[in-house]
């Protein structure tokens, strides 16, 4: 499992060895959070907390501003968000600005910052951020993986076939990491993006019967997604085993094999502080996510008639009964 299962425990004291580990004083200082999403999305919600949990013992004060952009992924909105957040960066003047996820750093730190004098930390960006042009010498991050090799992996042990689905909404970020699963791991996936429910459940009874495995990404930017309705429609029609790397999609899906929003944002939280303490962006590398978490969904594999081995259940970090 390329020690992919970690306990949260060690994630704290970690965080509280690191915020005590500085001596500089960072109070008066101002650290601006920008969400390319929106609160009460897991994955921003996690971030959010792996930020607040280094930035508020270290008395720097915290400000957190939403764009918006996976629940209105049209072009123009985007553009108009990131305008928005460069004016609130020039009337409240942070003095390092964290942001997270591909729009923030594709329509707001490349087009207005990169190279310019104010410090940046992106996070939750997928795969790769040179395509914005970083690193950069106001900027530095830490990228999102995704280990397709290990979920597929795990899916295999009970699937049929080696023939692989995909589906989530219809973003970038989705897009993106279709992709680049492709062209990292040379998965030819069979992919279908929903706009709104109503498409999302034609096109996943389709891969149900043409594919043998499927990864559910993300449904956050599906349109009319209604979870006790998505529950009952997936638990009557999955047919073979599912899996994901999102834990909010974990009760729809027979297993995950999750990344931890949380690491994201204490790393990103951290890097601000290095910045604050007089550390230059060009001088801390990129970084990518390694914490992860094994889980395993008893109920629904029950009801889809799918035996999942004992080993994976052993080494699962949660199991949903």
């Amino acid at each position: 499992m390329r020690q992919l299962v970690k306990i949260t425990m060690f994630l704290n004291m970690f965080v509280f060895l690191a915020v005590t580990s500085y001596a500089a004083e960072y109070s008066g200082k101002k650290i601006l959070f920008v969400d390319s999403y929106h609160e009460g999305y897991a994955w921003s919600d996690g971030i959010t907390t792996g930020l607040k949990m280094v930035v508020e013992p270290s008395g720097a004060q915290l400000k957190i501003h939403r764009m918006d952009t996976k629940r209105n992924s049209g072009e123009d909105f985007k553009i108009k968000a990131a305008a928005e957040t460069k004016a609130l960066i020039e009337s409240w003047k942070p003095d390092v600005v964290i942001a997270s996820d591909d729009n923030a750093s594709k329509y707001l730190i490349a087009p207005y910052y990169k190279d310019g004098s104010l410090p940046f930390v992106f996070c939750g960006v997928n795969w790769d951020a040179s395509g914005y042009g970083f690193p950069a010498s106001n900027v530095t991050g830490m990228i999102e993986v995704d280990d397709f090799k290990g979920l597929v992996n795990i899916l295999s042990k009970f699937a049929k076939g080696d023939r692989i689905g995909f589906i989530a909404d219809d973003t970038e970020t989705t897009r993106k990491v279709v992709n680049y699963a492709k062209s990292v791991f040379g998965y030819d996936l069979d992919a279908h993006f929903s706009k709104d429910f109503e498409d999302f459940k034609k096109g996943f009874a389709a891969l149900q019967g043409r594919t043998d495995m499927v990864i559910f990404y993300s449904y956050a930017g599906i349109k009319g997604w209604n979870e006790e309705m998505a529950n009952e429609f997936i638990s009557a029609n999955t047919k073979i085993p599912t899996g994901t790397f999102q834990k909010e999609v974990t009760p729809f899906v027979s297993l995950g094999f999750l990344k931890i929003a949380e690491e994201q944002g204490h790393w990103a939280a951290n890097s601000a502080l290095k910045i604050l303490d007089g550390t230059s962006p060009a001088d801390i590398p990129i970084a990518k996510n390694i914490d992860g978490d094994v889980t395993v969904n008893l109920r629904l594999s029950k009801q889809a008639g799918l035996e999942i081995p004992y080993d994976i259940v052993q080494v699962a970090g949660t199991v949903l009964e």
